[in-house]
């Protein structure tokens, strides 16, 4: 089995409580629904389908958790995109309402579901949203309201830069924003605990079992190498990872990089002289840092995200100047995992969530642009309400915001973004 098949060598997999392994696809079978892609999206709705009484097989082409659902920066923030403000014109103004409270929802819906399966993955609260100029700590202010107005109960709070270090040991920023209903925890065992969940509900899942082909039709037939589903109805849940298998979705998606090192363990003082809180941290920079503390204390730092296409020759060397200019306190400090891998960006950085329109039995989520780890669940919700009830309102939401199909195709769409990130990377800086 080639090495592409398995996990990435990363932290959260030397560190995996869950190793167990799904048979492949071998023979044929029927389901209700078929879902193609064993991450957070397709494994969540696939949980939410079986909760509702169908039956749903699950295919992923590697491992469950593979992808950027199992090797993320693990923060559980609230929000759904940048800003969805902008989208007023498509939505209304209650649909916009609607979306902040989804981003709010979707991180209690994470949380609750950790609780009622059991699932250990060292889920911590405390986010701190850092600003890096003072322009944007003074808009904390006004996310406040924002989240006041919608009746947010977790308990936040602006710290001021000359108070900063009681959150973060680091005098980069202009200040911070703490939200007490956001936090981190460890995406890997996350995904596996809930497959394990979905499984025991009945849902069959394969893996080493990548599609190779789709018959449309009443009937979804799902080709795999050794095997074939037919089914009701097709989820595809391959964000990054869709490519040619539906081009006209594969082309509104940029797969980018984005790299995460993790540091040898520190020792407490240390560690909590970074982070005294044990929060999750990230600051607004347009290729930002995001930060936080593992659950034996090893300092985990991610970010520079990649629209070239092409990956660092060595990861650690490219990040470590990185950690130093937020930590230069931690001098040469041991690095003892590196990594990376492709997340789903798209040009509004709007997840897209639907159903294709010559094909209404087929439906997709994908494009989280960073956002994921809570967002994922909820449209995985709203995917599984549509198929299983005929109707989702909040579907028909995300569903009326329109996207961009990159131009150039897969030859010129990473080179374009990669031209328009360098131009926003540059206007941060002058400004």
């Amino acid at each position: 089995m080639p090495l592409s098949a398995e996990h990435a060598a990363s932290y959260y997999a030397a560190t995996a409580r869950d190793t167990t392994r799904y048979p492949y696809l071998d023979g044929e079978v029927d389901a209700d629904v078929c879902v193609v892609g064993g991450g957070l999206t397709g494994v969540n709705t696939a949980l939410e389908l079986a909760e509702r009484g169908l039956s749903v097989v699950l295919l992923e082409g590697r491992r469950v958790g593979w992808g950027a659902s199992g090797r993320n920066g693990g923060q559980l923030i609230r929000g759904i995109g940048h800003d969805v403000n902008g989208f007023a014109r498509y939505v209304g103004e209650d649909g916009v309402r609607y979306l902040k409270q989804a981003g709010i929802d979707s991180v209690t819906l994470v949380a609750e579901r950790i609780a009622r399966h059991g699932i250990a993955c060292d889920l911590r609260w405390g986010f701190c949203e850092l600003a890096n100029t003072p322009a944007q700590f003074a808009a904390f202010a006004a996310e406040q309201q924002e989240l006041a107005a919608l009746g947010y109960q977790p308990h936040t709070y602006r710290v001021p830069a000359e108070r900063l270090r009681e959150v973060v040991g680091s005098d980069r920023y202009a200040g911070g924003m703490v939200d007490m209903g956001s936090g981190h925890l460890h995406p890997l065992d996350l995904v596996q605990g809930e497959a394990r969940a979905a499984q025991s509900l009945g849902v069959q899942i394969f893996e080493q079992s990548p599609v190779m082909r789709i018959d449309h039709g009443s009937t979804v037939t799902v080709h795999t190498a050794h095997g074939k589903v037919r089914a009701a109805s097709l989820v595809l849940g391959c964000n990054a990872h869709l490519e040619g298998l539906e081009p006209r979705l594969s082309g509104k998606v940029l797969p980018a990089g984005s790299y995460v090192v993790v540091t040898e363990p520190l020792e407490e003082t240390v560690a909590m002289s970074l982070i005294p809180q044990d929060m999750a941290l990230c600051d607004q920079k347009v290729g930002l840092d995001y930060y936080r503390l593992t659950a034996d204390r090893r300092l985990l730092f991610g970010g520079a995200c990649h629209y070239s296409g092409r990956d660092p020759r060595d990861i650690a060397a490219y990040m470590r100047p990185k950690v130093h200019r937020v930590f230069p306190q931690l001098g040469e400090v041991r690095i003892d995992y590196q990594w990376g891998g492709l997340i789903g960006i798209t040009a509004n950085r709007f997840p897209q969530v639907g159903r294709l329109r010559d094909h209404p039995n087929v439906y997709y989520a994908q494009g989280y642009s960073g956002h994921g780890l809570n967002v994922t669940h909820w449209t995985a919700r709203l995917l599984a309400q549509s198929i299983a009830l005929g109707q989702s309102k909040g579907l028909d939401v995300f569903s009326a915001v329109p996207h961009l199909t990159f131009p150039g195709g897969r030859a010129l769409r990473s080179p374009l973004l990669a031209l328009g990130m360098l131009w926003y990377r540059l206007r941060e800086a002058l400004g």
